[in-house]
């Protein structure tokens, strides 16, 4: 039986998220509003990731319609599986859904867009793909058949997203025993299942119970062994679990996921600075997610002035490890020159472009609130000898067109596992204080 050939409409927000979006929908046909390409317009310059996308459609755009009018469907692969054309007038001949709403702003030209589509296709399937939530509801107030962008989702997040360890219950005692006298074993003696990639246990018997990693390197399970570093130690079985992947050197991609005062971003910050020796440069970052939308230049003083709000939580962590030490010790000293030499530094995502990201120990906290592609991204960059580390919360997002299933973090999880260069844990358990572990729990 032959599929229905649909016509998708992409919205601005979709093109922002994946500049390669057009080729996602096989055999069906893609458009574009004209009022795309105008928002599009205004984004092209500048050093942001959502500049970078628009230059990179514009740039696909003008590949695939080569000489021919884009105001005509014209194919898009060359292949016949799909073809595009730009909406440039609309048929106002019957809803305008600048006049429903009142407004003669770009989304609601978007929705008149769509709705000349289906009208002169009346046989034909038209669907609104946009990331935006309300503008989706508004198409669906006129009838119009509205999806998200599905590309890069990871579905079912809360049940299917790798958590990076397995609780296996009524372990023989003997093999517990053995494990810890001997420090590892045979996966198979241990009768557990053969992970594809770095992958954590937590083995128990009764009372009795002992943490421990396969690793892929040499098909082993050996004991993890709980550690402190720089006044640190691991409060739980996750966080020691998360600190022996932070601290294993073959590892060199780590990403914890967990609520607000689980530990991440400190366990990360303690394990950098215990391996400061191995690396050039411990760089700790977090993507600048403005004050309701706004630009930092809304904020008032010089760039630092705007730019430490976003960058307090990180100093905050530094300063809790610096007071784990007593006065007398010189270790609170010797990360202050740390920070003086540029040993440790901490800035703003975006001022990494154009950075050489080699040797490095390289943190990027609150990575939720990036896309897939700017993870990808950041990646890309690491040269030899570099680790990183991502960390966040993807039930706690700040940008109005990711959420649990299309964030960078997400994503990366998803893909990433089973790769030995790769380690995962969920944090679960607050440490915080009681009071935030109720906020978390209740709220």
């Amino acid at each position: 039986m032959k599929k229905e050939r649909k016509i998708f409409v992409l919205d601005t927000s979709v093109i922002l998220y994946d500049h390669s979006a057009i080729k996602s929908f096989e055999e069906h046909d893609v458009a574009i509003p004209i009022e795309v390409l105008e928002e599009l317009d205004t984004f092209k310059k500048g050093n942001e990731t959502v500049n970078y996308e628009a230059r990179e459609f514009i740039r696909l755009i003008d590949t695939v319609a080569k000489r021919e009018l884009l105001t005509d469907w014209i194919p898009l692969n060359g292949d016949g599986s799909g073809m595009i054309k730009v909406v440039a007038k609309h048929d106002l001949n019957g809803v305008d859904a600048t006049k429903v709403f009142d407004d003669d702003k770009y989304d609601h030209r978007i929705l008149n867009a769509a709705l000349t589509l289906k009208r002169a296709n009346k046989a034909r399937r038209v669907v609104l793909v946009t990331k935006d939530v309300c503008l989706r509801l508004k198409a669906k107030s006129l009838n119009i058949d509205a999806e998200d962008y599905l590309t890069g989702k990871v579905h079912d997040v809360r049940q299917k997203l790798y958590t990076g360890r397995t609780v296996v219950e009524d372990v023989d005692e003997g093999l517990i025993d053995g494990l810890f006298e001997e420090g590892s074993s045979d996966i198979e003696r241990l009768g557990l299942e053969k992970p594809s990639g770095n992958h954590f246990f937590i083995l128990r018997h009764k009372k009795k119970s002992i943490l421990a990693k396969y690793d892929p390197r040499t098909a082993q399970v050996n004991r993890v062994e709980k550690q402190h570093v720089f006044g640190i130690g691991p409060r739980n079985a996750e966080q020691a679990l998360a600190m022996s992947a932070l601290l294993d050197p073959e590892i060199r991609l780590v990403t914890l996921q967990g609520t607000a005062g689980t530990g991440k971003t400190l366990l990360a910050l303690a394990c950098a600075l215990e391996q400061r020796r191995l690396y050039r440069q411990i760089y700790v970052t977090r993507p600048v997610v403005p004050l309701s939308n706004k630009d930092i230049g809304y904020l008032p003083g010089d760039i630092q002035s705007k730019l430490d709000p976003y960058m307090q939580p990180l100093w905050d962590n530094l300063k809790l490890i610096k007071g784990q030490f007593e006065k007398h010790d010189s270790t609170p000293k010797r990360i202050d020159e740390m920070l003086e030499n540029e040993k440790i530094a901490i800035a703003p995502l975006a001022y990494i472009r154009g950075r050489s990201l080699s040797n490095i120990f390289f943190i990027i906290d609150e990575a939720q609130n990036l896309t897939p592609h700017e993870i990808k991204t950041v990646i890309s960059r690491a040269g030899e000898g570099t680790k990183i580390v991502f960390t966040g919360d993807i039930h706690q997002i700040d940008t109005p067109y990711l959420d649990a299933e299309s964030n960078g973090l997400s994503y990366l999880i998803d893909k990433a596992k089973g790769d030995p260069l790769f380690a995962h844990i969920t944090l679960e358990k607050g440490e915080r204080s009681a009071l935030a572990n109720l906020a978390n729990q209740l709220l």
